[in-house]
């Protein structure tokens, strides 16, 4: 039961980061380098790198909110925050 939690979180941060990768694929923005905005103590995450790579621009419509709605679901307020100030430059 406990590794079934476990792969499910996993899944779930995964579609969390696929979501995020799309959003800023779609508005022509570096996931990476907004990434390391929010968490420039971290080390790279291979899972935001592969995505970045094979995510094609607009290939699925992610509105600002859900993005950052998911990204506060999982506790990334300060990515979250560095999304909304992106968003913020659209408007």
């Amino acid at each position: 039961m406990k590794n079934k939690v476990i792969e499910q979180y996993e899944a779930d941060e995964n579609m969390m980061i696929q979501i995020y990768v799309q959003w800023c694929a779609n508005h022509g923005i570096d996931p990476i380098e907004l990434y390391e905005k929010a968490y420039s103590n971290q080390a790279s995450n291979e899972i935001l790198i592969e995505l970045k790579e094979n995510t094609e621009k607009h290939a699925l419509d992610i509105d600002t909110e859900a993005v950052m709605y998911v990204l506060q679901l999982f506790g990334n307020d300060d990515l979250a925050f560095e999304v909304s100030k992106v968003a913020n430059t659209f408007k």
